[in-house]
């Protein structure tokens, strides 16, 4: 798998993460200190994640880093 399929799979797992939690993408984005459209593009896979935003995001969507990643089945 190259990076832009692992990064499109990553986005389509934080975008049922954030549904599951009920969340939108504006919310999520101002718990990130973004704005949506900056928070929209980690989603469709355009922007990667740091270290520090996956941790939060993970904490945020109660879902491990494995699973963001696809190491782990939800």
């Amino acid at each position: 798998m190259n990076n832009y399929e692992i990064t499109k799979k990553v986005g389509e797992r934080l975008k049922d993460g954030r549904k599951a939690a009920g969340l939108t993408q504006s919310h999520v984005a101002k718990l990130m200190y973004m704005t949506q459209q900056q928070y929209s593009r980690f989603e469709n896979g355009v922007f990667e994640l740091n270290y520090e935003q996956i941790i939060k995001l993970c904490k945020m969507f109660d879902i491990s880093a494995d699973y963001l990643f696809g190491l782990q089945q939800f």
